[in-house]
């Protein structure tokens, strides 16, 4: 009876980790710009968003954002291009392969052009952290080419 719970148990985990590593993203919902009216972050349990005056052309930024989050480990981009102003990326956990999708864009404000960021996990009720991290090292990595937040 044991072997039979285990042998379940070990089959539902398989199925579990082949559903997370090859079931179709929905753009849709992932590849959607981040929206901000000035600069600041916005937290959720499994999100993570920032907003940053910028001190470069917006392309210029959108290519700084992309050669950062392309050294990233295990990203990819999914949607958009630095030409069209929007891309997406998608960040696998190393372990069981979750996907977190972070979106970058430069919006106009009032108070000048914004970088906004935003990561958010796929699974789960809770990133523990891991999208807020990866946004702000990203923002770290670009230095001067974005007003830190105050």
């Amino acid at each position: 009876m044991f072997k039979k719970l285990l042998l379940g148990a070990c089959v539902l985990a398989i199925a579990g980790a082949a559903y997370v590593r090859l079931s179709p993203t929905d753009l849709a919902r992932f590849a959607v710009a981040p929206i901000a009216t000035e600069a600041g972050d916005t937290a959720t349990s499994n999100s993570f968003k920032a907003a940053r005056q910028i001190t470069a052309p917006p392309t210029d930024i959108l290519q700084a954002v992309n050669t950062v989050a392309l050294k990233t480990e295990r990203t990819q981009i999914i949607a958009g291009s630095v030409a069209e102003g929007l891309v997406t990326y998608e960040t696998r956990s190393a372990l069981m392969g979750y996907p977190d999708y972070t979106t970058a864009t430069v919006i106009d404000s009032e108070g000048g052009p914004l970088l906004v960021i935003r990561g958010e996990s796929r699974f789960g009720k809770s990133d523990l952290g891991v999208n807020r991290e990866r946004v702000e090292g990203w923002l770290t990595q670009l230095g001067p080419l974005v007003v830190p937040a105050s």
